[in-house]
Formats: C-alpha cells, sequence, structure tokens
C-alpha cells in the first residue's frame, strides 16, 4: 500500500467533530454532518460497540479461498505486491500534500520515470525472500502481475503516469469472503487494479464476492488546488483544522485507511480517505459490521497502519507519536495499548514515501508470530516480551517505496470466525 508513512493519522478539526457528535448527541445539518453521526455513534461508548449476536450473516462458501475478518487469525493465503517497474510518481498535488518536503526536488525531477534501478533491484530480491520465507511458513502466496507503468494514460479529466502494484493493501479490503477494490485517491494509482484483476477473477470464480467501489473521476474538484503546503509546520495547522487535500467532491478512499476487528472496522479521514468515501463503506457494510472513524495527532495522515496497527484480540499498537483521539474506547473495552519503541532506521536511508514507523507495520501470521524487520531489534525485544515469535525479514530497500510488511500484502484466508471484540 503506498506508505507514506509520515503520512498516517487523523487530524484534530476530524477528531473534534466526531466527539461532539457522539458523545453529545447533537443534531448535525448537512449530508457529511449526517453521515458523521450515523458512522461515529458507534464510538461514544462501549454499549454502542455492542453486536446483535443473534443476527444473521450470508454464509463463506465451503470451498471459497477468501476469508479474512481481522488481522491476526492463523494466516492461509496472502497477496505479496511487486517492485517491478515501479515509476517515482508525477508531481501533483495530492502527491505532494503526501510526502515530505526533502523528497520533493526528487518527484520534480524522476515523476515519471523508474525509481533508481539499483535500489529497485534490491527491493524486487527482499520481496522474493519475503515471499519464500512465507510459503516456509505455510502460507500460500499470489502476486500480482507485471505492467509497464511507465505508460502515460489520459482520462477526460487529467493524465498521468502510473506508478506501482507494490501495496495490495492499498487497493484491497478482504471482509469475509468479500474483496472490496479501494477508488483510490492518487491519479498516478488510477489503473493500479490491473495488476490484481487475473487473480480476483479467480477468487471471483471460486466463489468469493468481488465489489468494486465507485471510481472516481478524479477530476480537478476533488483536489483543493491551493492546498497551503510549504512546510512540515503547516501541516500541523492545517491537521489541527481538519483540512485535507482531497475534498468532498466524489467518494475516494485507500483500504489502507481501515483496519479490522471483526465486525468493528476503523478507519481514518486522511489525505487519500474522504467522509463520503468513510460513508459508502459503512452503507455497503450495515448491518453485518460496524464501521468507525478514529483519528489522530497526525500532520501528515495516509493511511493507518503504521499509527495503529491492531494485532490480537484485545491488542492494539498505539503509535506513541501520533496518539489516537478515542483511545478510551479501547481501554474501556478492556483492550491493551502498546507504544512500540523508536524505530532505528538511518537517517540516511531514502524513505521516499515512508517514515521510520514502518518499524510498527507488521504482519501477523497467527496471535503467537509476527513478521517484523530483520534491523528492528527493539521492536523484535517488545514482540518476544509478549510472547509472540519474531520472524525476521529485512526490507529496507523496499520501505523505500512505501511500505512494510503490512502495506506490501493483503491476508486472503485466515483461519477463523466473525466474532465481535467489543460486546
Amino acid at each position: 500500500m503506498l506508505r507514506v508513512r509520515c503520512l498516517r493519522g487523523g487530524s484534530r478539526g476530524a477528531e473534534a467533530a466526531h466527539y461532539i457528535g457522539s458523545r453529545l448527541g447533537r443534531v448535525f445539518t448537512g449530508w457529511v454532518q449526517r453521515s458523521f453521526q450515523s458512522t461515529q455513534a458507534a464510538t461514544a461508548s462501549q454499549n454502542t460497540c455492542a453486536a446483535d449476536d443473534n443476527k444473521a450473516t450470508s454464509p463463506v462458501p465451503k470451498d471459497c479461498p477468501v476469508c479474512s475478518y481481522n488481522e491476526w487469525d492463523p494466516l492461509e493465503e496472502v497477496i505479496v505486491g511487486r517492485a517491478e517497474n515501479a515509476c517515482v510518481p508525477p508531481f501533483s498535488v495530492e502527491v505532494k500534500a503526501n510526502t515530505y518536503e526533502k523528497y520533493w526536488g526528487f518527484y520534480q525531477k524522476f515523476g515519471g520515470q523508474s525509481f533508481p534501478k539499483d535500489h529497485l533491484k534490491k527491493a524486487v530480491a527482499e520481496i522474493e525472500e519475503m515471499c519464500n520465507i512465507l510459503k516456509r511458513e505455510g502460507v500460500t502466496v499470489k502476486r500480482p502481475d507485471p505492467i509497464d507503468w511507465s505508460v502515460k494514460y489520459k482520462t477526460p479529466d487529467f493524465e498521468s503516469t502510473g506508478m506501482y502494484a507494490a501495496m495490495p493493501r492499498d487497493i484491497l479490503l478482504v471482509v469475509g469472503n468479500e474483496i472490496i477494490e479501494a477508488p483510490m485517491a492518487w491519479r498516478a494509482r488510477f489503473f493500479e487494479y490491473r495488476a490484481y484483476r487475473r487473480i480476483i477473477k479467480d477468487y471471483f470464480n471460486c466463489g468469493a464476492k468481488w465489489t468494486t467501489a465507485p471510481k472516481p473521476t478524479m477530476a480537478d474538484e476533488l483536489y483543493d488546488q491551493d492546498y497551503p503546503i510549504r512546510s512540515v509546520e503547516d501541516r500541523h495547522k492545517l491537521a489541527a483544522q481538519g483540512k485535507f487535500v482531497t475534498t468532498e467532491f466524489e467518494p475516494c478512499f485507500d483500504a489502507a485507511d481501515f483496519i479490522r476487528a471483526g465486525r468493528d472496522i476503523f478507519v481514518q479521514r486522511s489525505q487519500v480517505t474522504n467522509y463520503m468515501g468513510i460513508e459508502w463503506m459503512r452503507r455497503h457494510l450495515a448491518p453485518d459490521y460496524r464501521v468507525h472513524i478514529i483519528s489522530f495527532q497526525d500532520p501528515n495522515p495516509m493511511h493507518i497502519d503504521a499509527t495503529f496497527n491492531i494485532i490480537g484480540p484485545g491488542l492494539v499498537l498505539s503509535n506513541p507519536d501520533r496518539p489516537c483521539h478515542q483511545i478510551e474506547l479501547f481501554k474501556k473495552a478492556g483492550w491493551t495499548v502498546i507504544r512500540p519503541p523508536m524505530p532505528l532506521i538511518p537517517d540516511d536511508h531514502p524513505l521516499w514515501m515512508s517514515s521510520k514507523w514502518l518499524s510498527m507495520n507488521v504482519l501477523m501470521l497467527d496471535e503467537k508470530r509476527v513478521m517484523v524487520d530483520a534491523n528492528e531489534t527493539s521492536i523484535q525485544k517488545m514482540f518476544e516480551n509478549l510472547g509472540i515469535s519474531t520472524i525476521k525479514v529485512n526490507i529496507r530497500h523496499a520501505n523505500s517505496l512505501g511500505g512494510g510488511f503490512h502495506c506490501w500484502t493483503c491476508d486472503i484466508r485466515r483461519r477463523g470466525t466473525l466474532q465481535s471484540y467489543f460486546d
């Protein structure tokens, strides 16, 4: 999934709207505010997160290869992304709003071209080794198709080149036996779904549900063309005001802004996921699933899983640099909130679309096994103290493309059942 990890979290302004709406029960006017209230009603208290245990859900077909309800049940099948042919996205307004200022020159110079060849070659090798290790752990691995992402394309509303199929977590969300294709928010990712279509058609033919969210036009109206970013300080101010580069012109979201815990799915409003996109997901998944908006003290929100990563029933990693404004919801439900240690990645390592907090962007193989970066000894020790065995893999060069283990994968099948963890 794109991992501009510098970019994960929420905003104080957005958080305030949801907090007031859910806690005080005030009547909001306007579509967006009504959507906030309906989506956030569940975050007001532990009681509103309760599910009707007698509610029937559609059974998963017996032989369907797609079935996953959370982030920690035993992993049996996974899609792992590809770094081959990865291209630097053109330096458009949405890319600028989601990347660090020190890399803007890189995007301006190389947008539409390949990432540095030597670096890319090392990233490809790292991901191949990661796939080999997953297979040795008993996991079936699927890969997207290689595509030439340098090809220029044009729609009635914009033109761009592509980026990659490296981060399946960004574009695919599995809920039960359903695969949901996210509409995405970057113009460079408009046709990214093409790399996954062969795999998804195979799953569909084997009984899986397949849903494609409304594809946005990505017209100029979807973006604040005057989004005033000049420095990190600007980002902090805008985040505090609840302002984002994406507007509410049409629904948009990246799947990586959602994280699953059985019947409860948590999401943030970010630079790539707007409230219309969240409301579309809420209506689509209701009544069997409850979508809750949470937010963070994060100046660059884009994707949730290097800010808030659920690793087990009642166990969540919460980024100490980006505290969650609704953390009491989890504590009141009896969850253990863990603050991961500071990352160890060197300052001089290129992270064009990432932050150092990819250290907490881990993949759970089950409740007692986790895939973690071989260089991050501090977080390895943290997991071992929790009684969780670490499977160490080096993906430093792959990190530079924007993701950790959770980002580079989409879990297709986990051995488990649908449960509620907030009753």
